[in-house]
């Protein structure tokens, strides 16, 4: 086994954690030290199992491991481990992209491949400033989204974001991006929701560039769930006033919320589509924007209407081996089928702890099941952290969104696993509002 010792004290020395305020990580966070994962555990320094509630940040739908996505890359390994893009095709990308058309929602026509998710939405946000600046509506330069909406890390798509604690130290720089008022705002009705949404698109059209919405959850929103309307009525109001709608399924396509896409749920296709987290299984960073015809052809013409912009690590060997894999284990295996008593099972346990003292308000969607304790709220409350110590005493890794504590695990845990994360979970709440009481 690893030398647990030493890896915490090079991390508190040397390493700068995401999200982490590292004083206090310092001086008094004892870190799970993580060896090694197989299927929807993970194995500390000491040995000691952990069920992942959280699917390591939504990625491993398919669990930590998988065997055949490991032989993929091995196999890939073996032949080409990188090759550039640029001027330069190879089976994997070409591929992947053929099978990601396939199973998109129809009109999805292109695929430009990028590294992770901020940077798929990134390439969206992108694709709808200069396509509108090259024909024929440069004025086009403001976006819409969500109150308390995450879409990434990157400068660009902070200004989607609306958790103010992300985006207020960068404020000053950024795009202008209207918020509107969350479908999933249990203080928002949907007629509010609506209204607004009808509002800005009417009267601000000739200056939106695009509306970009997590379609059916906002996820570090604190898995903020809302109804289909909305959706339909975004792509109705878009098709009406010509604004692009980009759907960033990140989080919720790969059968988290139940479909393939969340926009199935609406019946409805966007006109861009980005994608990552579940799209490699969690093996490998790397991600896609999927773009109409119309975008496509915005692009065409002369070297001056070209879309300059890359990574090295565009359209990888190895990503696209294990993203082709992927796809091919969601329908050789039938993950979408197989889930739907795992989701059931979610959803009766969630609305159980929604009886729980404590407890303000439960939710379920697909393979989501969260819950809001009472107290206080926003990203940087605390309730949500003592339930994670709880939890992770009982053999569970369930970090919290503040005061909600959810579950994320892969869509293909076992029955036995997801039961017992499920009990763990409502014990870990239970004790904490009994030692509260």
């Amino acid at each position: 086994m690893a030398d647990r010792r030493r890896i915490v004290q090079l991390d508190k020395s040397r390493v700068w954690h995401p999200y982490t305020e590292m004083s206090r990580y310092r001086a008094e966070v004892e870190p799970l030290v993580v060896a090694e994962a197989r299927g929807s555990r993970l194995v500390d320094a000491d040995g000691k199992t952990y069920l992942d509630g959280n699917g390591s940040w939504w990625t491993c739908a398919l669990g930590h491991n998988h065997p055949r996505l490991v032989a993929a890359l091995k196999q890939q390994a073996e032949q080409l481990c990188h090759t550039a893009l640029a001027g330069i095709a190879h089976e994997n990308a070409s591929e992947l992209a053929e099978a990601l058309v396939s199973v998109a929602p129809d009109g999805l026509e292109h695929v430009f491949f990028s590294d992770n998710g901020s940077t798929s939405v990134e390439v969206a946000m992108k694709l709808a400033l200069q396509y509108w600046a090259q024909n024929g509506r440069p004025e086009r330069t403001r976006f819409a989204a969500l109150s308390d909406a995450f879409h990434g890390e990157t400068l660009g798509v902070t200004a989607l974001g609306g958790v103010e604690v992300f985006r207020a130290p960068f404020d000053p720089v950024l795009l202008e991006c209207a918020h509107l008022p969350s479908p999933g705002d249990p203080e928002v009705s949907l007629e509010r929701a609506l209204d607004a949404l009808e509002t800005i698109v009417r009267e601000g059209a000739d200056s939106l560039a695009a509306i970009v919405l997590e379609p059916m959850v906002q996820g570090a929103a604190g898995m903020r769930i809302y109804d289909a309307a909305y959706l339909r009525r975004a792509r109705e109001l878009c098709d009406r006033h010509d604004v692009f709608l980009v759907a960033d399924e990140v989080f919720a396509g790969y059968g988290r919320t139940g479909t393939r896409w969340a926009c199935d749920h609406a019946g409805i296709a966007p006109d861009v589509l980005c994608t990552a987290k579940g799209f490699t299984g969690g093996m490998l960073p790397m991600a896609g924007t999927l773009a109409t015809e119309r975008i496509f052809q915005g692009f065409l013409g002369d070297a001056e209407r070209a879309f300059y912009y890359g990574h090295t690590f565009c359209g990888n060997p190895l990503g696209a081996a294990v993203a082709r894999e992927v796809l091919r284990v969601y329908d050789e295996e039938r993950i979408l089928e197989r889930a739907k008593p795992k989701a059931a099972r979610i959803a009766d346990a969630f609305a159980a702890m929604g009886k729980l003292p404590g407890v303000a308000r439960t939710r379920a969607l697909g393979m989501i099941g969260a819950l809001d304790l009472e107290g206080g709220a926003g990203y940087l409350a605390d309730a949500g952290w003592r339930v994670y110590a709880e939890a992770r005493e009982r053999g569970a890794y369930l970090r919290p969104l503040g005061n909600v504590v959810y579950v994320t695990p892969s869509l293909n845990i076992p029955d036995e696993d997801l039961d017992a994360l499920l009990a763990i979970a409502r014990e870990s709440v239970e004790a904490v509002v009994r030692k509260g009481a």
